[in-house]
């Protein structure tokens, strides 16, 4: 489990920044059509800066699983983030390999997410977390466009469902309010803390790790 992660790294020097800000995870994007796109040759050479206690998340859309797994087992990830379209029955496919599922929130709310969540439970493939991102037509993630936070506060809390993580358009200015408000056990940004795509501003990184850090630490009740 993570509280802060920084997606989309795309070289070892960013990745760097993120673990001196104290950020808890980093995402390493493996969609060709993203343009965080890095090859498993590249996140190689950016797990190999990372310490131990870092979890690497490895995020696709669309893959195939064998790929997925291959790519998985060999950079050793904590985690696999499905950002596409993947069933459960591709979650299945995966074994026992640990998953972020993503939602992209659209207007029908949280109901997709149950639904998708209770078909899991029947295939016994559940998510060790849920990652709620908002929905951009055409897109898969990584718009920068900010997710519903009054609908994704309704995603319950009690054991017997993944931790939430929130995601969508974060940055320094507004992630301290989103966890007040969504209270999410983690959050995830690319975007919001970048020069251009794909290239972390230091500054931003730290900023935004503090504020939510600070946010998670010292809770509004």
């Amino acid at each position: 489990m993570f509280r802060i992660k920084i997606c989309g790294i795309t070289d070892p020097g960013d990745a760097r920044t993120a673990i001196q800000a104290g950020a808890d995870a980093v995402g390493l994007n493996f969609y060709p059509a993203s343009p965080r796109f890095i090859t498993p040759a590249k996140a190689r050479q950016i797990c190999q800066v990372l310490p131990a206690e870092i979890v690497k998340v490895g995020i696709f859309v669309n893959a195939e699983a064998k790929d997925v797994c291959q790519v998985r087992n060999e950079l050793e990830l904590n985690l696999i983030q499905l950002h596409g379209d993947e069933t459960p029955e591709y979650i299945a496919r995966l074994g026992n390999r640990p998953v972020i599922r993503a939602f992209r929130m659209g207007p029908e709310g949280l109901q997709p997410v149950f639904v998708y969540l209770e078909e899991c439970r029947r295939l016994g493939c559940v998510p060790k977390l849920v990652l709620l991102d908002a929905l951009s037509q055409g897109f898969y993630g990584g718009t920068g466009k900010t997710a519903d936070w009054s609908v994704c506060a309704q995603y319950p809390g009690h054991e017997g469902v993944p931790p939430l993580i929130l995601a969508g358009g974060l940055t320094e200015s507004n992630v301290a309010q989103a966890i007040y408000q969504v209270r999410s056990a983690g959050v995830d940004t690319a975007g919001g803390v970048e020069s251009s795509p794909g290239q972390k501003d230091p500054a931003a990184v730290i900023a935004f790790v503090q504020a939510a850090r600070n946010a998670f630490n010292y809770p509004i009740n």
